[in-house]
């Protein structure tokens, strides 16, 4: 039975580039960062996250007997010494990583997280470390635009994740549960994640339920009976409206009803009609179906009395900005005399910055995001800049212990007050402005000449 090690979870070239740099005897310390390019069309800024499970990655990485046996039997190994091997049986991460915390607000070119290492370790980490971070900061990044929308006339209507059957497998669902909560969602329908991070678990019934029974009304008296405080009704099955009125007959307390089809906004209107004639002004109405920013947006415009938004498909793949350009780096590499060597992709198009960095993030008097300065980590700190990056782990070793997930949602919520209107909008993006030190510049065009 082939054991469940993320070790192999990596590109082929990871590993070649590994025997290659072992059997060449290059052990040189090296520094890795990973950032975002460019950034979507659709988005001004992004939420990093994925750190946790970054973190746990790296402390846990180990190759197991299965995973080494399996390396040895393929051809393009065929010529690599045993030595190689023995060291992947003791491989285990001894280098350094910085990144911005979990949640943190970022641009474009701005390192999120930076690994300094032996080369090898460093390169090994790169699939896994850009497959983690894409996934849930495209989550986490959506989220907060659907989130943001809900609540776009100064009403706090919530939003939950139903995404997990729509998500790209499993495991997928659960990482884009965890990211959709960080973004600013109350909770999800996705039970694993509740369990593994502690986020609150919630859900209605599906139209199977429904349909299993003779009548509606039966379905939803035998559903209250099991779920007398938390039975949330489904009532679009057949007719809406007269589910509405059969709901208004069952015995109290009655959380909500939940419309998932047709036209949520005359329907959420009629329904809560239906509703308050009955003294049932307390009942939530939950409204979902393909929804998305754009679609929330209207509804909130169009005054629509939901009061939470169930949004599945659109945020656990971040329909409309599925992928990020995210790249991760060689940036400098230290000689065996502990000398410095700063390099550079020179590509049209795709070029990096030299040099291990740190980013400043300034502010104005009312606490407001005003600009970002990118400069190298060696340099001397920038008066009046929140620097953005520190340390994570040191010698291999974690150094501060992790936030809580729900603390890391509430860090998400307090920063958005601080980013700026105009990038917070959903339809129209804006640049934030993100310079390069002096020194940077000056930096890059001597590896352009090096070159």
């Amino acid at each position: 039975m082939i054991r469940n090690s993320p070790a192999l979870m990596t590109d082929f070239y990871e590993l070649t580039m590994a025997a290659g740099y072992f059997e060449n005897h290059f052990a040189r310390k090296a520094t890795f960062e990973l950032y975002c390019h460019t950034l979507p069309q659709q988005r001004s800024f992004l939420v990093a996250c994925g750190l946790e499970e970054v973190v746990n990655y790296i402390l846990n990485l180990r190759f197991s007997r299965q995973d080494i046996r399996y390396l040895k039997s393929h051809p393009a190994f065929s010529n690599v010494s045993e030595l190689f091997f023995d060291y992947l049986k003791f491989f285990k991460f001894s280098g350094n990583v910085w990144a911005m915390p979990e949640g943190e607000i970022c641009f474009a070119n701005e390192p999120i997280l930076q690994v300094e290492a032996p080369v090898i370790e460093a390169q090994i980490l790169e699939t896994y470390l850009l497959s983690m971070i894409n996934i849930q900061t495209c989550v986490a990044s959506k989220a907060v635009r659907v989130v943001s929308a809900s609540r776009l006339d100064g009403r706090q209507r919530q939003v939950v994740d139903f995404g997990s059957r729509r998500a790209h497998g499993p495991a997928a669902g659960v990482l884009a549960a965890r990211a959709a909560f960080v973004g600013g969602c109350m909770g999800t329908s996705n039970v694993y994640a509740g369990r593994k991070y502690g986020i609150p678990v919630l859900g209605t019934m599906a139209h199977s339920w429904v349909q299993a029974y003779e009548k509606e009304e039966i379905a939803f008296r035998k559903y209250q009976k099991v779920f007398p405080d938390h039975a949330i009704f489904l009532i679009d099955t057949y007719d809406t409206l007269n589910a509405a009125k059969k709901v208004v007959g069952l015995k109290k307390p009655v959380r909500g009803v939940r419309i998932d089809s047709g036209d949520l906004l005359g329907l959420s209107q009629k329904v809560r009609k239906v509703l308050d004639r009955n003294g049932l002004k307390d009942v939530k109405i939950i409204g979902s179906g393909n929804l998305d920013e754009y679609k929330i947006e209207e509804l909130v415009h169009k005054q629509a009395p939901i009061d939470f938004f169930g949004v599945g498909t659109e945020m656990v793949v971040s329909g409309d900005a599925p992928s990020l350009d995210l790249t991760y780096k060689l940036v400098q590499i230290e000689s065996p005399g502990g000398r410095v060597s700063y390099t550079a992709k020179l590509s049209r198009g795709k070029h990096t910055v030299p040099g291990r960095k740190q980013v400043y993030r300034h502010f104005n008097s009312k606490g407001m995001m005003v600009q970002d300065d990118i400069a190298l980590a060696s340099e001397p700190a920038i008066k009046d800049a929140r620097p953005l990056l520190a340390p994570v782990m040191r010698q291999g070793r974690l150094l501060p212990s992790l936030p809580l997930t729900s603390e890391i949602r509430s860090f998400v919520l307090n920063k958005l007050e601080q980013v700026p209107r105009s990038c917070r909008l959903l339809k129209k993006k804006k640049d934030y402005p993100v310079k390069l030190s002096p020194r940077i510049k000056a930096l890059l065009n001597a590896v352009r000449r090096r070159r």
